[in-house]
């Protein structure tokens, strides 16, 4: 979903390499050998283990690609003297705070998903220290790939009532207006970068919305993620901030849900 987006809008002002499952990224001597033969000016590592519930029960296999599979990439990107851009994930947080994270807040995840993520960006940061950006972002959506907004549109149109969780809250992002912020990382500093749509709300306020903007007559009913029962933790508050001077910011999200609407009806 992020890639697809992200290669469209690169190929417009760069030279792209786009790589797919051909190359596994765990697996050393693959990378290399890409990175050697491309010698690429910079790298944006967007393979992730994303599935959070998955991760909570196959921690090993998710840090293998999230961990492992981060430091490879970013050791050969430093090896080629490349930027290194690392998309990481609200989920490093543990959710406690009253106020939307800064770049330099206490991480603290809750769950398997969120220290995987963290162990990449760790793991970047040690093998590629003057090359790496690590841009937290958060909720993501986009027509290239399943996500909440499209699933509540589908549920909308096949139901009088759906069931959200509303004590959860962060920052709807869409892939195709984080692309370019990731494309502005690589002329800004080494470091820890937030890189989510402005403003914050609840997956079930986020539904309201949905179904407001698309005219679709549906209810929704607000539950706690307790009630809801997913195997994985979650943070309760985890919207973020850009504080970095200089840094790529994105509009509010509500904007942007709205343009994904209409871009996608």
């Amino acid at each position: 979903m992020l890639g697809t987006d992200l290669v469209d809008h690169l190929r417009a002002r760069h030279d792209v390499i786009a790589v797919d499952m051909d190359v596994d990224v765990t697996d050393a001597g693959a990378v290399v050998k890409c990175v050697g033969e491309v010698a690429p000016d910079a790298i944006i590592h967007c393979a992730a283990w994303t599935d959070v519930d998955g991760a909570e029960e196959r921690e090993d296999d998710a840090l293998r690609l999230n961990g492992d599979g981060t430091r490879i990439v970013a050791t050969a990107a430093a090896t080629a003297d490349a930027t290194f851009i690392y998309p990481s994930t609200d989920y490093v947080f543990d959710g406690q705070a009253n106020r939307p994270y800064r770049e330099d807040d206490v991480t603290a995840p809750l769950g398997a998903y969120g220290r995987t993520k963290l162990a990449g960006e760790r793991a970047a940061r040690e093998v590629h220290p003057t090359g790496t950006r690590v841009a937290r972002t958060a909720w993501l959506y986009g027509a290239s790939g399943p996500n909440f907004i499209d699933t509540m549109r589908r549920l909308g149109s096949e139901r009088e009532k759906v069931s959200v969780v509303a004590d959860q809250f962060g920052c709807p992002t869409w892939t195709r207006e984080l692309a370019p912020a990731l494309e502005a990382l690589i002329e800004q500093p080494p470091g820890i970068y937030h890189t989510a749509a402005g403003g914050y709300t609840s997956w079930a306020d986020l539904a309201r919305r949905v179904f407001q903007r698309a005219q679709i007559d549906c209810e929704v009913e607000s539950i706690t993620t307790e009630e809801f029962g997913r195997p994985a933790p979650r943070p309760e508050f985890s919207a973020l901030t850009s504080t970095v001077p200089g840094a790529p910011r994105l509009r509010a999200w509500e904007e942007a849900v709205d343009d994904y609407l209409r871009s996608t009806s």
